[in-house]
């Protein structure tokens, strides 16, 4: 398998946005941030602090999947930024797809606590975190790295690995 695709998962907080910038920068792949896709719906909610719920997330996984689909046929490689929860989630978002790589940031709850206490001005609160936590699955078929790690430290070894697969 060749990975066209990746996608960078985890609990709010635990860098998915931060290394997947870098690593489309280091690739020069196209970046997306699965937050941009949700329904407005969806935003409020997590903005008053209400969790969201599986059938809040149909349409935005969808419209991942979408995006994610209609890349690869057009032959334009992208790292996707997404929490990526649960199984079923990570199920419907590779639906009939391949060259995707999931990569796993993984944390201790601490230390993602204490990242997401020091964010400003984003709709996801320190107070949710205990939510993701309890309902995260941890994958199996994923590329993991401990977010202690340096940012640099993980690109390099997700470009060491898609380079491994091609």
């Amino acid at each position: 398998m060749k990975p066209r695709f990746v996608i960078v998962m985890g609990v709010a907080g635990s860098g998915k946005t931060t290394v997947g910038e870098a690593l489309a920068k280091r690739l020069g792949w196209c970046f997306y941030d699965a937050d941009g896709f949700h329904p407005a719906e969806n935003v409020a909610k997590m903005a008053n602090g209400t969790p969201l719920t599986d059938s809040d997330r149909v349409p935005w996984l969808s419209a991942l999947h979408a995006l994610i689909a209609s890349s690869l046929k057009e032959n334009r490689s992208g790292v996707l930024a997404c929490s990526a929860l649960k199984e079923s989630y990570r199920r419907q978002l590779l639906d009939g797809l391949e060259d995707v790589l999931l990569v796993y940031l993984k944390g201790s709850y601490k230390l993602i606590w204490s990242r997401l206490s020091l964010r400003q001005d984003h709709y996801m609160k320190p107070n949710m975190l205990k939510s993701q936590f309890e309902a995260f699955e941890e994958p199996t078929n994923a590329l993991a790295f401990d977010i202690s790690l340096t940012v640099e430290e993980i690109v390099e070894g997700i470009v060491m690995r898609v380079a491994e697969m091609e």
